[in-house]
């Protein structure tokens, strides 16, 4: 996917020598420091040069940046940010480092003190184009034309040979309607690299908003006729001919890019405004639901503007009022998906998911959908189908128990007919947890999703790594819901659930369907019960988790009691 993104450096400066006390650790030291080197052979010679306990000072402080960068191009935010500033403990004037902690930082969610990082590198050394352009980014995204051209220019002044800049810059000013400077700087970026494929992507909008529409057609065309599963462009295009008017060709596109990735944000937030615009506005409402609810802290610039844009327009087109709905309508969607064709089948979710579904009914839920063994398709239609029940509802569930687990930050629910021969394939074949918080988004109390899902990743043996991501083989991660949901993990994050002795229900579902059933529990002790009887049941090998709270003005029953 092409993105305006912040730069990454590769390259670290080199520093003061140290003695080496061998030939190879004289080579390990030398390729160390030399930022020409081939990267990957680099960041070994550092990690050799660390585990040996050779380094001192600024080597020392050289090195651990170089592993700090290796582990933000994994995406492994959390330990880049400790390694690199172990680094700026050694030698705290290291900019290069300053500018790849605000890089961890900004990808984290932790915007300011990324913009903390931007500036303290900038004042250390005010002629360093990096940093500008990572700052601009953040100004983009944020919304702050003038400030983000400002510190472009700055970039670009700086690094002349920048070709992120000069790109970022000319998508800044095409928001700015500032046309001709923006095809001004992608003539200048093509004399950079001509064949950047992010050119004639982000150039293909800027004719589209010039009413340019055969120039703006031609680019992205001619991406995706070298990739057609080019999703970024895919979506370019979609937008292109929304403008044009053209919203049969739109809505193909938009379909396009689903079939793809149906988990992607941008194509769901444009087919609800190609639904709108046709006042489908049930439709409209279930892709703006899609696109609009967010797991994590970071979107790339155009995945935040799209879900920005949904969640405005899901705003305006939801009912304010329960519009004749009975008051107290609870609603529940209960999946057991256990017989994977390429995969170990599971015994027990489908006889967990058939346990909560009854028990739902007899506290009364007045409508639960209980299904098992779900391919992809059938997975995004009984979300879809739930989303509508959902949307007339006080209160919606959902409780999957299934394989389930995390790749590069993204938690996966996984469908029957998966297969994942690579990494890269849990985008196309699994569904991501965002699409079922969406299913419940639309509830007008209670919102909440219950995974008995935290099982080793049975695909890992096999699966080939191809993302420079970071990839959990048991459970899944971590999570920040929005306000107003609950996220109940059936184990903590990267730990393992029980599936029970292959005759009886896991530990799991055992504990909440007794303890759904117990009158006047208010539905936060409730989980806190579960996690203690899962906890001893299991002899301290399992701990349910709870992300996220309902809203806070209000008790919530499964059973209220007389």
């Amino acid at each position: 996917m092409l993105r305006v993104v912040s730069l990454t450096l590769v390259v670290l400066a080199a520093s003061a020598s140290i003695a080496a006390a061998d030939p190879q650790a004289g080579d390990d030291l030398a390729i160390c420091r030399d930022r020409q080197a081939d990267a990957q052979a680099r960041a070994t010679a550092c990690d050799n040069l660390l585990s040996a306990d050779r380094l001192a000072g600024k080597d020392k402080a050289i090195a651990l940046s170089v592993r700090g960068n290796a582990l933000l191009n994994k995406r492994d935010y959390v330990h880049a940010i400790e390694i690199l500033s172990a680094a700026l403990d050694l030698d705290p004037d290291y900019v290069v480092t300053l500018n790849l902690r605000g890089l961890a930082y900004e990808r984290s969610g932790k915007e300011d003190l990324a913009m903390a990082d931007y500036n303290l590198a900038l004042q250390k050394r005010p002629t360093y184009g990096v940093p500008y352009n990572n700052r601009g980014v953040i100004q983009l995204r944020r919304g702050a034309l003038q400030s983000a051209l400002d510190d472009f220019n700055l970039s670009i002044k700086y690094t002349p040979k920048f070709l992120l800049a000069w790109t970022n810059r000319a998508r800044v000013r095409t928001l700015m309607k500032d046309f001709n400077g923006a095809l001004a700087d992608f003539a200048e970026a093509e004399k950079i690299d001509p064949a950047a494929p992010q050119i004639a992507g982000h150039r293909c909008i800027t004719y589209g908003m010039m009413g340019k529409y055969p120039q703006a057609l031609a680019d992205c065309n001619g991406l995706i006729e070298g990739q057609p599963k080019n999703v970024f462009a895919i979506n370019n295009r979609a937008d292109v001919n929304m403008m044009k008017g053209d919203l049969d060709a739109a809505l193909k596109d938009y379909n396009t890019a689903l079939e793809i990735n149906p988990n992607n944000v941008r194509a769901h937030s444009g087919r609800g405004q190609v639904y709108e615009r046709r006042k489908d506005l049930a439709q409209a409402r279930a892709d703006y639901r899609a696109a609009a609810y967010s797991l994590t802290r970071f979107d790339e610039i155009d995945v935040a503007r799209a879900r920005a844009v949904a969640q405005e327009r899901l705003a305006a087109l939801t009912p304010q009022t329960p519009g004749g709905a009975p008051a107290g309508r609870r609603v529940a969607l209960v999946i057991g998906n256990g017989a994977y064709k390429n995969v170990h089948a599971l015994p027990n979710p489908p006889r967990d998911s058939k346990l909560i579904a009854g028990v739902l009914r007899d506290v009364g839920f007045q409508t639960v959908i209980s299904v098992s063994d779900l391919t992809r398709d059938k997975f995004f239609e009984a979300l879809q189908t739930f989303a509508n029940e959902a949307e007339k509802a006080d209160w919606a569930v959902v409780y999957y128990a299934g394989h389930g687990f995390e790749i590069g930050g993204v938690n996966y629910l996984v469908p029957v007919d998966a297969k994942l021969a690579a990494d890269r394939d849990a985008e196309t074949q699994a569904v991501a947890l965002e699409q079922v918080i969406a299913a419940v988004g639309a509830a007008r109390k209670m919102r909440l999703v219950v995974l008995d899902a935290c099982r080793d990743n049975p695909f890992a043996p096999t699966m080939q790594r191809t993302l420079a991501l970071k990839l959990v083989d048991k459970g899944f991660s971590n999570i920040e819901p929005g306000a107003g949901f609950m996220v109940v993990y059936a184990a903590k994050h990267g730990e393992t659930a029980m599936d029970g002795d292959g005759s009886a229900n896991s530990p799991f579902a055992t504990a909440l369907a007794r303890e759904i059933k117990q009158p006047r529990v208010e539905i936060r002790k409730l989980f806190d019960i579960i996690r203690d009887d899962v906890w001893a049941a299991t002899k301290h090998e399992q701990q349910p988790f709870t992300y996220g709270s309902p809203p806070g003005r209000e008790d919530f029953y499964f059973v209220a009691g007389k």
